[in-house]
């Protein structure tokens, strides 16, 4: 193959559009929308004062036995992932993330990345200031603000799944670093009610507040991106572009 034949093969490749963020809009959307409204429903029972009084003795049971039962090894574990969760951690994190899609060219798989981030730090504090939970008593790592929801159970939940979606090809790779996303965002979760940061429900709200955000994210940039890619091409079929000659080269070059 001549010089201009692998050139013309690497524009070939280089104008290939980038692929879709989910294989499955429609199966992916409806998943969205279960894991959303579970979300709704987790929240609004916990604004339920009724409702909270059966959560509150579920979180007290855990947190008396969490109190009675502690091991050193496993307290040194959480506390490690409650340096995980922390900004200093989670944003350097999260910039890499962003950095490294956009040396891609990922731009796509970068907007639904960062539309799930920002998303869920636009709803943590507004949410956190008008359910205003206190905190369990004794926790054994310093806390600040209130409770509910959890923010380092968001933070592990969102970043997690919406980096594995944004970075992972759909199909089998994906659900098996899902697995792995979602397994470390649950262990982050159940530190933080292990180390009485957060009440139980504290932290199961937050591991289903960030997976809503990933999961909404994902679903509407990829609508944008299969709406984007349907005009764009329409637009190109109306205004075709003059294909180059190539039928005059000279000869040797075949």
């Amino acid at each position: 193959m001549s010089d201009v034949d692998n050139g013309l093969a690497a524009k070939t490749r280089a104008r290939q559009p980038e692929p879709y963020i989910l294989a499955a809009p429609r199966r992916d959307a409806a998943v969205a929308g279960m894991v959303t409204a579970l979300t709704v429903a987790a929240f609004a029972a916990v604004a339920d004062r009724g409702a909270l009084a059966h959560i509150q003795r579920v979180d007290d049971f855990w947190l008396d036995v969490m109190s009675g039962g502690r091991l050193a090894p496993l307290t040194g574990v959480a506390k490690v992932f409650n340096v995980l969760g922390l900004v200093y951690v989670t944003v350097p994190v999260r910039l890499a993330l962003a950095v490294y899609l956009a040396l891609r060219r990922r731009w796509w798989h970068l907007a639904a990345f960062a539309a799930a981030i920002i998303l869920s730090e636009i709803l943590i504090g507004p949410l956190k200031a008008v359910y205003d939970r206190a905190r369990p008593p004794g926790s054994l790592v310093v806390t600040t603000a209130a409770s509910f929801p959890s923010g380092h159970a968001v933070a592990a939940s969102v970043t997690g799944l919406a980096a594995v979606i944004a970075l992972a090809p759909p199909g089998n790779r994906r659900i098996w670093w899902g697995l792995a996303a979602g397994s470390f965002a649950l262990a982050m979760a159940l530190s933080r009610a292990y180390l009485g940061a957060h009440w139980l429900s504290d932290a199961v709200a937050g591991l289903l507040l960030g997976t809503s955000c990933a999961l909404v994210a994902a679903s509407a940039t990829d609508l944008a991106q299969r709406r984007w890619r349907r005009n764009h091409g329409r637009a190109r079929k109306e205004s075709p572009e003059i294909p180059a000659r190539t039928a005059n080269r000279p000869a040797g070059h075949e």
